[in-house]
């Protein structure tokens, strides 16, 4: 998982207390609890800033990796290197209601079928953003680290998708979609709504269709954070 403190709208929130949890904790405890993960690495930066990030893995228990702060995915294809792994599983930091569940299918439709380069439950997304689970194998992200550029660099993933190479994908969607949703922490008002839901559902790893059944029954939270707008791909 991607973790650093620099982020631009929410400077530290990966550090920020979540029902008397760290976030990076929340994040930590979710992979731990996915079914065919072998391991869990953060990969975050060199910058000085981010030492907190590093010291608080290594108290979680977890394997860390230190790289760029802006090439995101040389982090993951040294976290790959490190570890040998033969696919690499994405979480983003700033997601802590992560459902080690979605974690779950997304390795097992991988391990089913391992000629796929990227199994994602963002190629169609129906999920709230902040659920968000992307796996690549390891010659897919070899292959991206050699070609890609530009904003691809920083979003790790999206050379996958959207670049000029076409990769086997396979994408894992729900029904009724709950696209409409944000669980992700990115401003104020998302840290607002996280701590809602939260004090609702409790100190836990909370499965994807308990979060929408949640924010669908409680307009008022889902209202907290509802004109919030995710940054496009080219943004950074």
């Amino acid at each position: 998982m991607q973790a650093r403190t620099g982020s631009s709208r929410l400077p530290g929130k990966v550090l920020r207390p979540l029902a008397g949890r760290p976030v990076l904790g929340w994040m930590v405890r979710a992979a731990r609890s996915a079914e065919g993960v072998d391991r869990v690495v953060v990969a975050t930066s060199t910058a000085p800033g981010d030492d907190a990030v590093a010291r608080l893995a290594e108290e979680l228990g977890v394997e860390v990796v230190r790289g760029s702060e802006d090439d995101v995915l040389s982090r993951f294809v040294l976290a790959q290197q490190e570890t040998g792994a033969d696919a690499v599983v994405r979480l983003t930091a700033d997601c802590p209601l992560a459902d080690p569940g979605l974690v779950t299918k997304v390795v097992a439709l991988w391990r089913a079928e391992q000629q796929l380069d990227y199994v994602a439950t963002t190629l169609v997304r129906t999920l709230p953003r902040g659920l968000d689970v992307e796996l690549a194998s390891r010659a897919a992200l070899a292959a991206a680290d050699a070609e890609a550029e530009g904003y691809h660099r920083t979003h790790v993933t999206s050379y996958l998708y959207a670049g000029p190479r076409r990769f086997r994908t396979m994408g894992l969607v729900v029904d009724p979609p709950a696209n409409d949703l944000r669980v992700t922490l990115d401003t104020a008002e998302d840290a607002e709504t996280l701590d809602a839901v939260a004090a609702e559902l409790g100190d836990r790893a909370p499965a994807w269709h308990e979060v929408v059944e949640l924010l669908r029954s409680r307009p008022d939270i889902a209202g907290i954070n509802a004109e919030v707008r995710q940054k496009a791909l080219a943004d950074g």
